[in-house]
């Protein structure tokens, strides 16, 4: 309950710095006539919608399984995910309509300094509310905290780029003011979008590989097969190892094969020990161990996990009627 109560009030934290933002930066960007400003009030609108999706979606991933969903509420993580990187495709888009209008029929922007102001209090809020996201969604593998963390990570890099084009533009007014600079604002805008859209493609890989019933990392499943083999020699081998994750829910499916002769009682211990040896690791999965008799007579199936060496098959051989 703890890290449910973390994970909820990281996501409500993200919600108010976004909706601040929302507001700031769409007033001044209207007032100064700066459509990078106003690209950032909607990139800042986006991940407020991120943020909401993401304090929904923390709050019905820990409701528990039921008799509609017997695998738990997890992959409710992995849509808000999604949907997440759809909204921040749309925001892109609208952004590179609005500079390409703004390049072909330029317009004076007043005071750009208070554009300067706000991105920079922007960039620092969201510094802060990002490294706060990614902490919390790190210790608890909350997929949806860490996409919106990186919804601000990016803002704060699109923020500076904005900052530096404003400011380009406000110290040129007064040092070179025949210059004409303010094809930096639109300019600018057109690069907070495709940094937006960048985001959008991993967010999007990343949320629909939970969709998709993705394989655990590499290392992730490394770590699992190291704890079947810490029970050699009661396990004999293992196959058919099956891996996904749901949310921060992991599940875990594997076939071990033991001694003929063990008695149930002690195959349902050995089962039990391998299954609190995993989730040691991995708190939230679910493991689920099938078990089978072992004659030594490996299958192709079973080659890469068995843990024999020959002269204990060909025991097994000889024991096995």
């Amino acid at each position: 309950m703890d890290a449910q109560r973390r994970k909820e009030r990281a996501a409500l934290l993200s919600v108010f710095s976004n909706t601040t933002l929302v507001v700031l930066k769409l007033i001044v960007g209207l007032w100064i006539g700066s459509v990078a400003v106003v690209s950032e009030a909607i990139h800042s609108g986006v991940d407020l919608a991120a943020a909401v999706i993401a304090l929904f979606s923390v709050k019905t991933s820990s409701l528990p399984a039921d008799g509609k969903h017997p695998f738990g509420h997890g992959k409710i993580e992995n849509i808000s995910g999604t949907v997440e990187a759809l909204l921040i495709f749309v925001a892109a888009g609208w952004i590179i309509w609005e500079s390409v209008a703004k390049i072909l029929a330029p317009l004076p922007m007043e005071t750009a300094g208070w554009g300067v102001a706000v991105m920079l209090i922007s960039a620092v809020v969201n510094v802060f509310v990002a490294r706060m996201l990614f902490t919390v969604g790190t210790e608890t593998d909350s997929v949806a905290l860490i996409a919106d963390g990186w919804h601000l990570r990016t803002d704060v890099y699109t923020s500076a780029g904005v900052m530096a084009g404003l400011a380009v533009i406000w110290a040129g007014e007064s040092l070179f003011p025949a210059v004409e600079l303010h094809w930096l604002d639109p300019v600018a805008a057109i690069g907070v979008a495709l940094l937006i859209i960048k985001a959008a493609w991993d967010l999007t890989r990343q949320s629909t590989g939970g969709l998709m019933d993705e394989t655990l990392p590499p290392e992730e499943e490394e770590e699992i097969r190291r704890r079947i083999c810490s029970l050699r020699p009661d396990i004999h081998g293992y196959h058919q190892l099956r891996t996904r994750k749901a949310g921060h829910f992991r599940f875990v499916e594997v076939h071990i094969q033991v001694d003929g002769q063990m008695t149930v009682a002690r195959a349902h211990r050995l089962n039990q020990d391998l299954v609190r040896r995993i989730k040691e690791r991995f708190p939230a999965a679910t493991v689920t161990v099938h078990t089978e008799p072992c004659d030594g007579r490996c299958a192709e199936k079973c080659l890469a996990g068995c843990l024999l060496n020959e002269e204990e098959r060909n025991r097994i051989r000889q024991e096995v009627p």
